[in-house]
């Protein structure tokens, strides 16, 4: 593992097909848009290195297939995941609605009981939106999930999602931290008194 890499974390991005999840991936990891972007097949699978308030985390990111003949790989795509993006189309109520099966899959294959989790609104640079932003947050609040609307293809919010999320989940050290890693690393004083990287865009419950 690199030297100066605090831990390596399992994240995973869930949702219906075609709300946006590859793109809001491939825009966090290659800073890429493509407007053509086809169906993910299967699992696909980035790396990225973060940095959150000078600790590093290398960030395993597992984007999965919407489509219900996918399922079969649910199981193992869950397994040792410490935070995970709900994402759901503001454009399309349908896929907000259905937000409750995948919260439902999460708890039924999730093996970590405190799994951090983010509520991802995509595609606010359409103009007809059929979810309110305050009714995303509501339901973001109504399950304990960190709350953001983004647009993969703007930029905007997909930093700051990914961010919040890790910044989270680094502060619940049972979470990432074996015994086996020394030293405990203290996190917590600076990001108290800070309004968030994100200027307040991002809500916590």
């Amino acid at each position: 593992m690199d030297e100066d890499v605090l831990t390596t974390l399992k994240l995973l991005i869930i949702g219906e097909s075609g709300v946006g999840k590859s793109s809001l991936l491939l825009r966090f990891t290659e800073d890429t848009f493509d407007p053509e972007q086809s169906a993910t097949i299967g699992v696909d699978f980035k790396v990225k290195t973060l940095a959150i308030d000078g600790n590093k985390a290398k960030l395993a990111i597992w984007d999965t297939a919407g489509q219900e003949r996918f399922r079969t790989l649910t199981p193992s795509y869950y397994r040792g995941a410490q935070g995970v993006i709900l994402v759901y189309d503001v454009t399309k109520r349908d896929t907000f609605t259905k937000l409750e099966n995948w919260l439902n899959e999460l708890e039924t294959y999730t093996t970590r009981n405190d799994i951090v989790k983010m509520l991802v609104g995509n595609k606010i640079d359409k103009d007809d939106h059929e979810v309110d932003r305050n009714e995303g947050l509501k339901f973001a609040r109504k399950h304990s999930m960190l709350f953001i609307e983004a647009s993969a293809k703007t930029k905007d919010g997909v930093q700051c999602a990914f961010e919040e999320l890790v910044e989270k989940i680094l502060q619940t050290p049972g979470l990432w931290e074996s015994d086996s890693q020394g030293p405990k690393v203290r996190l917590g004083e600076q990001e108290q008194g800070r309004g968030g990287a994100c200027g307040g865009y991002c809500s916590i419950p």
